[in-house]
């Protein structure tokens, strides 16, 4: 039994390290404004509130972007703009905010199609299955904005 409670107490002391490292609070701060952020913009805009924005994918600003801008400030202030690891992390968010742009918006605009053509079956009665989601994606825009919080706000919190 000594030694189930020995690797209890030594998952809970790497889960207290990631939950208070700086890099890991100011990242997840990031990204919790930015979906916060994305529910009060629809909800200004829509006037409706729509909680799945605050779990979804998709919509202003970019919630991925906003978060691998905001990692890779982070590693910039903490370990220097000239070392390997923010090179790294800087690569890692060109990828991430590519295929949120590219690859992910794409899809969205294929749901969108095949939702319409859903709907124009169904006026003869055809089952189909539920309708696909069409917000997947990022206009630049909205990736512009989730870069922008990715940087102010790692360079107010660090």
């Amino acid at each position: 039994m000594h030694y189930v409670s020995d690797g209890f107490f030594a998952a809970m002391n790497v889960l207290h390290t990631i939950l208070t490292n700086k890099i890991f609070y100011v990242t997840f701060s990031t990204w919790f404004i930015a979906q916060v952020m994305k529910v009060l913009i629809f909800l200004i805009i829509n006037r409706k509130f729509d909680f799945r924005l605050l779990v979804g994918t998709g919509g202003m600003p970019s919630s991925h972007t906003a978060t691998v801008t905001a990692v890779t400030m982070c590693i910039g202030l903490a370990t220097g703009f000239d070392t390997p690891v923010f090179m790294v992390c800087l690569c890692f968010a060109i990828v991430v905010i590519s295929d949120a742009m590219g690859v992910r918006r794409a899809a969205g605009r294929q749901a969108a199609v095949l939702n319409k053509i859903m709907d124009e079956m169904a006026e003869h009665k055809f089952k189909y299955e539920k309708r696909m989601k069409e917000l997947l994606g990022h206009t630049p825009l909205e990736a512009i904005a989730g870069i922008v919080i990715g940087i102010i706000l790692p360079l107010l919190m660090f």
